[in-house]
């Protein structure tokens, strides 16, 4: 039986992925899991209703794993979130900022906080997760460390925030999406702006790429974004990862998917959700 109050994420306890679950479903349980495998694998089995997957960063880029994962999972899209994304240097309580030495965090937010962290003169250390940078922490007191990890993780750990909102640039976003285990989850109300998830894989025709997205353009149908992978490690087998305003019931996505399909191969809607406000700030 599906845990209906729980939702998945990967990461620690503390990490950005955590207070995104907290931030868009107060009510739910999050519940962390190692590995993005693990994450969705809890959602198929019913151990978690919902999963919070990170996508994509506004700096950093595509989660490049998570797209390799989305199309075998069985899961489908029901939303997204955008979380602005802050980092605190925290250290051991008693700590003193002029007395830290070296910033402990995951490599890849070391270097979204590197210009503050230089002028702050201090040296780096990576791990494998924010998060787990103030665990470590707490676990191995150092006054001369300080962990760079969400604010949420100062609280959980018992750390003291010494610096506040150290990132670089204060644009940082990065975009989740919520996942279900349901094969038909309801679809939004028709006065929501909506977004459609689907993935493709063309014919081997000329051209066909260019004919299969030609009913996009024809329809007036914004597509938002389009990504091409390898499938199962072959390099004759691309398929593509898609994302465009409106929902298939109407006439215009409807008839460019129709287009689509006749150039294509496979074709799949992974999900139909609400466009997230943030899109429109």
């Amino acid at each position: 039986m599906t845990k209906t109050n729980r939702i998945a994420f990967q990461g620690e306890l503390g990490a950005n992925s955590h207070e995104a679950c907290a931030a868009a479903y107060p009510d739910m349980e999050p519940t962390p899991y190692p590995t993005f495998e693990e994450a969705f694998e809890a959602v198929k089995v019913g151990e978690c209703q919902l999963g919070m997957i990170p996508v994509e960063n506004s700096i950093a880029g595509r989660v490049a794993d998570v797209h390799h994962l989305l199309p075998s999972s069985g899961l489908k899209i029901i939303g997204e979130y955008f979380k602005p994304i802050h980092f605190q240097l925290m250290a051991n309580k008693g700590a003193r900022l002029e007395e830290i030495r070296t910033a402990v965090s995951m490599t890849i937010a070391l270097a979204q906080c590197r210009k503050t962290l230089k002028r702050m003169k201090l040296k780096t250390e990576a791990v494998g997760d924010t998060a787990g940078a103030a665990r470590i922490l707490s676990q191995n007191p150092d006054p001369t460390k300080a962990a760079l990890s969400p604010a949420m993780a100062a609280e959980i750990y018992g750390l003291e925030i010494l610096a506040r909102d150290v990132e670089d640039e204060h644009h940082n976003t990065t975009r989740f999406l919520v996942m279900t285990a349901e094969k038909n989850p309801p679809r939004p109300a028709f006065t929501e702006p909506c977004i459609t998830s689907f993935i493709f894989r063309v014919r081997n025709l000329p051209a066909a790429l260019y004919k299969a997205l030609g009913g996009f353009a024809t329809n007036g149908v914004n597509m938002s974004k389009l990504e091409s992978y390898m499938e199962n490690g072959a390099w004759a087998a691309t398929f593509f990862y898609a994302e465009v305003d409106g929902r298939p019931e109407d006439l215009a996505l409807a008839r460019a998917f129709e287009e689509l399909q006749f150039f294509s191969e496979k074709f799949e809607i992974l999900g139909v959700y609400p466009a997230d406000p943030f899109r429109t700030r």
